[in-house]
């Protein structure tokens, strides 16, 4: 889709199939439009075409919601709607009257930059389709999208529409993969993917771990887990370091391609969405993407245990016994908590490569969507790296929530024959158990956070930017992250300093 920031006397404004408007909660008329308006008009994501006689001009409008509530991410939300909609009915061009709304969005401390990025980025999100198994398929009409801002403002407009359409692909890439069927997605093609992906990029070193790698390496997390399929495990180890004199930043992400729980099945009508428990390497893997095409100047290594979790004849049973290299005994008392089993492999090995900080995004537990809903994702550990990642997540929309580590409930893991148990003894609280339950793999000195995205990994129906199915949760809010860090360590301070 072409995209460009047009003034208010651009042809293109008067080319464009439809002319958008936008409107906040409580408007009785929107600038540029002669009409009155409903309230429902103007709910955040509402999109109403006007039509009028024969021959004129064709017009839509998009409501912001509360004025009192605006932010990127309500602009970004309002543009994923408007983007779905306007793309469904068959419209090539569309031009949004940005300028008939500017001095009411920079009242509210927006800038013209700040406006276009965010309404790019929520565009392109929303013109995501995820239907190429699908015979008739609809994806977005819209070829050319203009945004009219009517001002000089910035100069540097095409750096400030690819940071938004990257931010977008990445996302979009890891939608893609996470979307895709248990039999198209083995942990075989995921491993293939990411090499053809990074394929060629002199910056990235990829290293793969399988088989006799993996034993040597003692990840017999992996190679239990593992062990019930006829698809191999692996740990891909992706890596980028501008200046190998900085500090290394691991992401580490859950790869497991498809769910069954292992011996301890999963039953339900429909287990469909056991394929999105690979969300988290999906997130590392769009991030380290996203960073690597920046050229941002942070060391990064992207870890991604690969796996299924189904039974068969030589599954993982529970009460088995893993043995780590950090000396620790694991008593699997349940074979569908096999996230953590593996990630504490790919958390060892990041160690082994130096890092300094560490990052571990899993679709981890059900139970932190019992804490906190579908829309706000979990995180453990270090509160200086939490209250960054909140803070980052409000900015960008993947919103997360600092959760607690209470060193009393390690007794809830605890094993009559083992160091530990891969199970809480409790009902309550299994996010948190689960936290407890990678921290003993990360050394004391070591910087990190857990992200439980269980609950966020998918969107039940289509919202705001959001289409129905794989999120992307990860990507955008990793990448800030590490963004910010070099951000930081270029102005002296350290990597928390905001």
């Amino acid at each position: 889709m072409e995209v460009k920031i047009i003034g208010r006397k651009d042809n293109a404004a008067e080319e464009a199939d439809l002319l958008l408007y936008l409107a906040f909660a409580g408007d009785e008329a929107a600038t540029g439009l002669e009409i009155d308006l409903m309230p429902t008009m103007t709910a955040g994501g509402k999109v109403t075409f006007l039509y009028g006689a024969r021959g004129s001009r064709h017009r839509a409008l998009v409501g912001l919601g509360s004025q009192d509530r605006l932010d990127t991410e309500q602009l970004r939300r309002a543009a994923g709607c408007a983007s779905r909609a306007i793309g469904r009915e068959g419209y090539r061009s569309v031009a949004v009257a940005l300028d008939a709304s500017a001095s009411r969005l920079t009242a509210l401390g927006l800038n013209a930059k700040s406006i276009a990025e965010s309404w790019v980025e929520g565009w392109l999100l929303g013109a995501y389709t995820f239907d190429k198994y699908k015979q008739n398929r609809r994806p977005s009409s819209i070829e050319k999208l203009s945004l009219v801002l009517g001002t000089e403002e910035a100069t540097d407009w095409p750096h400030v529409i690819g940071r938004a359409r990257l931010r977008a692909e990445c996302a979009s890439l890891a939608r893609d993969w996470c979307n895709e069927p248990a039999n198209v997605m083995t942990p075989e093609r995921l491993v293939a993917q990411v090499e053809t992906l990074f394929a060629g990029r002199t910056s990235v070193g990829i290293k793969i771990y399988r088989g006799a790698e993996l034993e040597r390496h003692g990840m017999n997390g992996l190679l239990a887990v593992g062990q019930g399929s006829r698809h191999s495990p692996s740990l891909v180890e992706l890596t980028y370091a501008p200046d190998p004199s900085r500090p290394l930043l691991a992401l580490v992400g859950k790869g497991m391609t498809f769910d069954m729980g292992g011996m301890n099945v999963k039953t339900g009508r429909d287990l469909s969405e056991a394929r999105y428990d690979m969300g988290g390497a999906c997130a590392v893997i769009g991030a380290f993407d996203y960073l690597v095409r920046s050229e941002a100047d942070v060391n990064v290594a992207a870890l991604i245990a690969v796996a299924d979790n189904v039974p068969g004849a030589g599954a993982l049973l529970p009460s088995s016994i893993i043995r780590y290299p950090n000396g620790l005994t694991v008593q699997v008392g349940n074979t569908d908590a096999e996230g953590r089993l593996i990630l504490a492999d790919a958390l060892l090995h990041a160690q082994r490569l130096g890092a300094e900080e560490i990052i571990d995004i899993a679709t981890l537990t059900g139970s932190v969507g019992h804490a906190l809903g579908l829309r706000v994702a979990g995180v453990w550990g270090d509160k200086d790296s939490a209250e960054l990642l909140r803070s980052l997540g409000q900015q960008c929309g993947e919103r997360i929530w600092p959760m607690p580590l209470v060193d009393d409930d390690e007794e809830l893991l605890h094993s009559e024959y083992a160091d530990l148990n891969n199970i809480s003894s409790s009902p309550y609280g299994g996010a948190n158990a689960a936290a407890l339950f990678l921290r003993r793999f990360v050394g004391r000195d070591i910087r990190w956070s857990h992200i439980d995205m269980a609950n966020t990994v998918q969107a039940p129906a289509d919202r705001g930017y959001e289409a129905a199915g794989a999120t992307g949760f990860g990507v955008r809010l990793l990448a800030d992250y590490a963004m910010q860090q070099s951000h930081n360590l270029h102005k002296g301070g350290s990597s928390h300093d905001s």
